[in-house]
């Protein structure tokens, strides 16, 4: 009994608390929290949904090559003659289940352009040198590329150090330098595309793309793949962009070549988080970022990414934002921070406090001591209704830019591993 009594206390002092005019706006910011979500999906679903129609009537058209190229007459052997070239450098740390598949999907690019592909790892015992090489060994004279042991980074990140390498490593010649993630599952017209926006404005500073997590069936892979979902919103812009994600960025070789605005020298000197640096320096010099609403890439999860190691992915993105290079950087990292603990806390009270409104409701007929609570509380009890309608808005519009982006990937990649959306266990 003593135990109930406690617990009724509980709930009668927090349910009341939660119907005071604070605990009110708490509420009512989770249900605008929830719709902007929902808004903002819905246009990425729409800007995505755009180009699938847009290759549908290429391919009604009479151009089945429309995943490669969009105007098939860029096909043509003259007009491939004229492609630029490209350097494809790829930092590898580690080999999981899915890095093979993703290697091979990068270096079976269908680019018509002269391109090279340099993998960068530490040392030889690093165990995806191996792997790579023998993944190499296979393809012999088809494609031109290579393996670069970078030795250990004592300035920087292991990651951008191997970056460095690759570009003072990459061809005299390369107009272009394409960074990829080993996690990188690209379509065979996927550097075309960054390529050809790339010649169409040659004002972009850097071009990017966004990763679909397919998540594994873990509970950890599903709370990463919800965690990166509001960041689509960035990325489904069709164009300008202030998002950049680390895992395809491609620029001007000749910016590193100068080391522009001093980005080399700024990733060397300390530089831990490659895409948070350059998108500070882009936004400090007024750069453009852009990201093609092509550039969307299937990016499966481990299937044994725990919960836990979610949560070190959390605190590794927390710690991103102490890393800085400027006062510029420092103020965008700060801004960021700030943002991130509002919102996430923005959007996780309501639900408490829904919780309880409803404990409540369900408790009252036991307890004469909260049956005048739930009386008193009927305005909680409809927060809490609306946070639910709210939500599930959220789920759906989440729901139906996923079964977009997947259709995206499907046609962007007609003859690889089809991508469903039957995989995704919504129950989590």
């Amino acid at each position: 009994m003593a135990a109930w009594e406690a617990l009724d206390a509980f709930l009668a002092g927090t349910s009341k608390a939660f119907v005071t005019p604070i605990a009110i706006f708490v509420q009512i910011q989770g249900c605008v929290i929830c719709l902007t979500l929902a808004v903002g999906w819905c246009f990425a679903a729409f800007v995505r949904n755009r180009v699938i129609r847009r290759m549908k009537h290429n391919i009604e058209g009479g151009n089945p090559f429309t995943f490669i190229c969009e105007d098939i007459n860029d096909l043509e052997h003259s007009a491939q003659l004229n492609l630029p070239r490209v350097s494809v450098v790829m930092p590898l740390k580690g080999f999981g289940e899915h890095n093979l598949q993703n290697w091979r999907s990068q270096i079976t690019s269908l680019y018509g352009g002269p391109v090279e592909f340099i993998f960068v790892v530490e040392s030889t015992d690093d165990p995806a040198y191996n792997a790579v090489s023998l993944l190499i060994s296979e393809f012999k004279d088809n494609i031109d590329a290579k393996v670069v042991i970078a030795g250990l980074s004592t300035t920087c990140s292991q990651k951008i150090h191997n970056q460095l390498v690759g570009v003072e490593r990459m061809h005299k010649d390369s107009k272009y330098v394409l960074f990829l993630d080993d996690d990188v599952r690209l379509h065979p017209g996927s550097i075309g595309a960054l390529t050809a926006e790339m010649e169409k404005n040659p004002e972009i500073f850097i071009q990017t793309g966004y990763p679909l997590d397919l998540p594994s069936g873990s509970l950890g892979s599903y709370c990463i793949y919800e965690y990166h979902m509001p960041c689509s919103m960035g990325f489904a812009t069709g164009g300008k962009t202030f998002f950049l994600w680390g895992g395809c960025m491609m620029m001007h070789a000749e910016d590193f070549r100068k080391d522009l605005y001093g980005i080399v020298s700024g990733l060397q000197d300390g530089g831990y988080s490659d895409d948070m640096t350059l998108a500070a320096i882009a936004g400090q010099y007024k750069r453009l970022i852009s990201s093609p609403p092509v550039a969307v890439f299937p990016h499966p999860l481990a299937s044994d990414l725990s919960f836990s190691r979610y949560w070190n992915y959390l605190r590794k993105q927390t710690f991103v934002l102490e890393s800085y290079v400027s006062r510029v950087n420092w103020l965008m990292n700060r801004a960021l921070f700030s943002s991130h603990c509002y919102l996430s806390w923005g959007f996780v009270w309501p639900y408490f406090m829904a919780m309880i409104h409803v404990a409540t409701a369900l408790r009252a007929p036991y307890s004469e001591r909260l049956s005048t609570e739930v009386s008193d509380s009927s305005c909680g009890l409809l927060l809490a209704g609306c946070l639910l309608v709210c939500t599930l808005i959220e789920l759906t519009s989440m729901w139906n830019l996923t079964k977009v982006e997947i259709q995206l990937c499907n046609i962007l990649s007609p003859e690889g591993p089809r991508v469903s959306l039957g995989s995704y266990n919504w129950d989590l």
